[in-house]
């Protein structure tokens, strides 16, 4: 019989990488409870699903209520994301992403940190990316929205170890899921080799974690390249 480590919350977990770290972590002992826009594909008896979204003005209320029969929530990983390119006609997209990629993620703190902090333990994960060093003027709310969510986190972390509450901050590259896009993804990663690296961060507990390592290589020269532009226009 597999003995259970825990009990995790995903957000953001219906597909891609929140999906396949959903049934590693069930395949490992834990028991989860899911939280996206969408029904889920897993069934499992250590699994619960609930239909929520993050942008949704009772999102705060009903992820409570999702977590209000556990005991203690050992693991949360906010894994919801979005990018889209830049419309001029359409900048509501654009506020979006910072609402699903960075206010999302602060309400599920809100809920979630609160409750660790009380049990003095506790994991919080959020998935950002390299590009969280970049300005872009193809999708411009995405590397922004994504660098606001490294900076808080990493805050949070200063703040909680004291606490007993660990965070750590993921930093993806290319990932190959319905959101990566664009036609040229260098060092492209799978999803399932992305949850495992999210895996090792739930078991170390690094605050800050970016993979692949040659990718941030590649982000340095393109952060150059761009202050290099942006300079330009003056």
């Amino acid at each position: 019989m597999t003995r259970t480590r825990g009990h995790a919350l995903l957000v953001g977990n219906s597909d891609g990488i929140g999906l396949v770290l959903t049934r590693r972590l069930l395949e490992s002992g834990w028991t989860v409870t899911g939280v996206s826009r969408r029904d889920s594909p897993v069934t499992h008896d250590g699994y619960r699903h609930v239909v929520a979204d993050v942008t949704a003005p009772d999102y705060p209320a009903l992820l409570a209520a999702a977590v209000e029969p556990v005991d203690r929530i050992d693991a949360c990983v906010y894994a919801a994301g979005i990018g889209e390119p830049l419309d001029l006609a359409d900048l509501a997209t654009q506020t979006r992403a910072f609402e699903v990629n960075l206010l999302g993620a602060a309400r599920t703190v809100e809920v979630v940190v609160p409750r660790m902090v009380a049990a003095g333990r506790g994991h919080f994960v959020g998935l950002s990316s390299l590009a969280d060093v970049l300005v872009s003027g193809d999708a411009p709310a995405y590397p922004a929205s994504k660098a606001g969510l490294t900076a808080y986190l990493k805050g949070l972390a200063l703040a909680l170890r004291p606490r007993g509450v660990r965070v750590s901050v993921v930093r993806f590259g290319f990932v190959d899921t319905k959101m990566g896009k664009a036609p040229n993804r260098p060092l492209l990663m799978s999803a399932a080799e992305a949850a495992e690296v999210v895996l090792r961060t739930l078991d170390r507990g690094r605050v800050t974690v970016s993979r692949p390592r040659r990718m941030a290589a590649v982000v340095g020269g393109l952060r150059a390249v761009t202050a290099a532009r942006i300079r330009a226009l003056r």
